[in-house]
């Protein structure tokens, strides 16, 4: 049992790779060519057409407005697949250079260090993007700072544990005793070491990313009503679902594609590291 149960996981974790890339390399495909890929305009209005079934002519049927929905799914991954990756590679930066530095250098520095991110990790993520956005209006850039701001504790976290574990190895200890700098230690001893802890809870955050960005635009503080985002779509026709389920499903499955593929990256990731 053991044996085939072996033989089964690096299979299993082969498939699980192929989806999760496969669905992820659609979406992104979609956010850089989505003018190509789109057959009609997003925004393209045809009330003659308003709300029609799914077809071979309109593959995810049309709103109330006579919009293609199939169109508007493949616009809504450029904002998404923008935001996120924008906001996690802004909390991976920040957390790591705190995660070193507060791990490396313990004492009172960490101890202020943790406190404060303490304090802002009891907030929900989406408290603080709520109230930035409700201050400041809509745009990327204060969505990419808010939502980097909110993941940036965890990150850091995952960090400073994992400098804990390597400042106390030897081959730290030699670069010290060698004269090498607090930055060459950091950089080149210890970080390489990390860096799959790194990569996996950037994962992990990409998907949450991604979900807080469709919880924002549906609760009316991500795009503008009226816009292709994912949230917003689901947002605008929920109160159509009884008759025209299509402008829900379908938005609402791209949502939950996006997030299921790069959780199971993030799965495959982990595994590999632990085998």
């Amino acid at each position: 049992m053991i044996g085939t149960r072996s033989a089964a996981d690096p299979s299993r974790r082969r498939v699980t790779l192929v989806i999760a890339v496969t669905i992820l390399a659609l979406w992104v495909a979609s956010a850089l060519f989505g003018g190509v890929l789109a057959p009609f305009s997003p925004s393209a209005q045809l009330p003659r057409l308003k709300f029609a079934d799914p077809s071979a002519h309109h593959l995810f049927g049309t709103d109330g407005f006579g919009r293609d929905v199939f169109s508007r799914v493949i616009a809504g991954a450029r904002p998404v697949l923008t935001i996120a990756p924008l906001a996690v590679l802004l909390a991976t930066v920040t957390g790591t250079v705190l995660g070193l530095l507060t791990g490396y250098f313990g004492g009172l520095t960490d101890g202020v260090a943790m406190k404060i991110l303490q304090s802002i990790a009891i907030l929900p993520p989406l408290f603080p993007a709520v109230l930035a956005v409700a201050l400041l209006g809509r745009s990327t850039t204060v969505l990419v700072v808010v939502l980097g701001f909110a993941f940036m504790p965890i990150i850091t976290w995952t960090v400073r544990s994992a400098t804990l574990v390597e400042r106390e190895k030897q081959f730290v200890e030699a670069a010290r005793l060698r004269g090498e700098s607090t930055a060459y230690i950091l950089g080149r001893e210890i970080l390489p070491n990390i860096a799959g802890s790194i990569v996996v809870e950037s994962t992990v955050r990409l998907a949450d990313a991604v979900f807080s960005i469709a919880t924002l635009a549906f609760i009316g503080l991500g795009a503008a009503p009226g816009s292709p985002d994912w949230g917003a779509q689901v947002a605008d026709n929920r109160v159509n679902l009884q008759f025209a389920w299509w402008t829900v499903l379908f938005p609402a499955v791209a949502v939950a594609s996006l997030v299921i593929s790069v959780s199971l990256l993030a799965d495959v990731i982990r595994e590999r590291r632990s085998a």
